[in-house]
């Protein structure tokens, strides 16, 4: 660096603590000054510090909160795929446990120069999370758009599954097959799409005559384990049917009820909610709610180029409709 610094200064003819000024971006230098410093750079084949490159890079932050749940690799494709498509060269961040967080990641983008971000999954959708990380994108004006619920006052644009078309779609089917006693197993309880559900299921399955009970209501983390965990408890309170918040969890309740000695779909219907891949190649092929993820990566992509391209884009969420898609575990209630 010092070597740099000095040939940089015997380049344009000013002091080496001229040249670190403006290499970090200090003020007390001249504009004229500052541009021959830069010029010295570029022309001696040095790489100019990134807040100093000018024009945003044509990179695009895809942050994602784990590649296990196939509904996320299936998403990072289709934007992937769309941005390419734009020009854009996509950059995936997967949080672990005990690995970058969310924040530390947007920080490391920042750093970068994206010209955007694209968050899936993530603290957004948590009530009781951090959520600065979010605020600063949108002061600095980044173009970001988030998919799937988030909590209020963000301030930044969304792509959504409608949550209640969703549940009442399943509800309504569920019912049509003669079942009373549908119990929901749901995320966290401060994770915003799993309270769209309670609520929209609590709403019209009242509508519908049905009993909405608290006891048939469990939560737990997005995963098999999770949703083992979750239905075990709730088959000895009567539930004859289950509504899962993801293909993952409704794996789970399927195994669940295989350890209680009940057959799906003969004693339990479960479905799910995503129908990420390989669900029609599960025993017995999972029912499940379709979120139309190429349409809506699809609809990410255009307002987020939109965006970068100075263009207007409303801090509000589109909802994007799902599809119910039956098979088999799901019966009639005997």
């Amino acid at each position: 660096m010092t070597r740099r610094l000095a040939e940089v200064a015997r380049k344009v003819g000013v002091s080496e603590a001229t040249v670190s000024r403006v290499l970090n971006g200090r003020s007390g230098v001249s504009a004229s000054t500052r541009a021959a410093v830069l010029t010295a750079l570029d022309v001696m084949g040095y790489e100019r510090p990134t807040q100093l490159r000018g024009d945003r890079a044509r990179l695009v932050g895809l942050v994602l909160p784990e590649l296990q749940n196939p509904i996320f690799p299936a998403l990072a494709e289709i934007m992937g795929n769309a941005l390419a498509q734009q020009g854009f060269t996509p950059v995936l961040c997967t949080r672990t446990a005990g690995g970058v967080s969310e924040a530390e990641y947007v920080e490391l983008l920042l750093q970068q120069q994206v010209s955007g971000v694209v968050f899936a999954g993530g603290l957004y959708a948590q009530a009781d999370a951090v959520h600065s990380h979010y605020h600063h994108l949108a002061e600095r004006r980044l173009p970001t758009v988030l998919i799937n619920a988030a909590v209020d006052h963000l301030g930044l644009p969304q792509i959504s599954c409608d949550d209640a078309v969703a549940v009442e779609q399943v509800v309504g089917h569920l019912s049509s097959l003669g079942h009373e006693k549908i119990g929901l197993v749901l995320g966290p309880n401060d994770h915003v799409p799993s309270q769209r559900k309670l609520e929209a299921f609590r709403a019209y399955a009242g509508k519908l005559g049905l009993p909405v009970l608290d006891e048939l209501v469990e939560h737990g983390m997005f995963s098999i384990e999770g949703g083992h965990a979750a239905a075990a408890r709730l088959y000895p309170r009567g539930a004859t049917a289950v509504l899962c918040a993801s293909d993952l969890l409704a794996l789970g309740a399927i195994r669940a009820a295989r350890r209680q000695g009940l057959s799906v779909p003969e004693d339990i219907s479960v479905v799910g909610y995503d129908d990420s891949a390989l669900m029609n190649c599960t025993d017995p092929p999972l029912t499940t709610t379709r979120q139309p993820i190429e349409a809506m990566g699809r609809a990410v992509v255009e307002l987020l180029v939109k965006r970068i391209n100075g263009g207007e884009v409303a801090a509000e969420e589109l909802l994007f409709a799902p599809e119910l898609v039956v098979r088999g575990s799901t019966a009639r209630r005997v």
